[in-house]
């Protein structure tokens, strides 16, 4: 019965950590706008690149991955430090950050915070590293070589679970990471239609100057 009691506060506060809406509040308070109202309309770093200017979005993509580490190692570590506990902090960061409640349970993509999570569950499950590391080169390489932000997250969100399999990655954290392969299929849903349709836009990189 504790154990479920912990369980419950580690998954309460997780996602609020996650819920914070970062680039939402940057951009309240950088520019009095709501982000919503701009660019893609999507709360997350990506977004934030582009409407509050490169630095701005780095900055908001830290935070979103500091989202996800802190109720992983933190929040889990010090109520339940299993991987029952770190698994459920992980889904609890995702899901606050893709349906915040300050929002009215409409936010970002989950793509910088599942990062996060995901980082904080290798300092105590080495069989998660080398996936991680991998799906991190996976998501370089595609977008250097397409300049597509949101490919480059589908190819990783995919190669996740079959890194996982791959080298053996605990069963509780195999499905956690089919389940975040589903959110981020399922919240780049309109990405997906914009690509088929030629209409996806791409990040100016300096070998690749396509407009947005």
């Amino acid at each position: 019965m504790m154990d479920i009691v912990k369980l419950i506060v580690i998954a309460g506060i997780s996602y609020l950590v996650g819920a914070i809406p970062t680039a939402f509040i940057f951009g309240k308070f950088l520019k009095g706008i709501d982000i919503r109202q701009h660019g893609s309309g999507n709360v997350g770093a990506t977004n934030a690149f582009r409407v509050l200017g490169k630095g701005w979005g780095i900055t908001v993509l830290i935070l979103d991955i500091v989202k996800g580490i802190v109720p992983v190692v933190c929040v889990a570590g010090l109520i339940f430090p299993d991987v029952i506990g770190r698994i459920t902090a992980s889904l609890a960061a995702v899901s606050g950050h893709n349906w915040t409640c300050f929002l009215n349970f409409k936010g970002g993509k989950g793509i910088a915070t599942t990062l996060g999570v995901m980082i904080g569950l290798t300092v105590t499950i080495p069989e998660v590293r080398w996936p991680v590391a991998l799906c991190v080169l996976a998501w370089t390489a595609c977008f250097v070589a397409t300049a597509y932000v949101s490919v480059s997250s589908l190819i990783a969100a995919v190669a996740l679970p079959i890194a996982m399999v791959t080298f053996s990655a605990p069963t509780p954290v195999v499905l956690l990471s089919i389940l975040f392969c589903v959110f981020v299929v399922f919240r780049h849903k309109p990405n997906i239609h914009r690509f088929l349709n030629g209409q996806e836009p791409k990040v100016p990189l300096p070998w690749n100057k396509a407009k947005e």
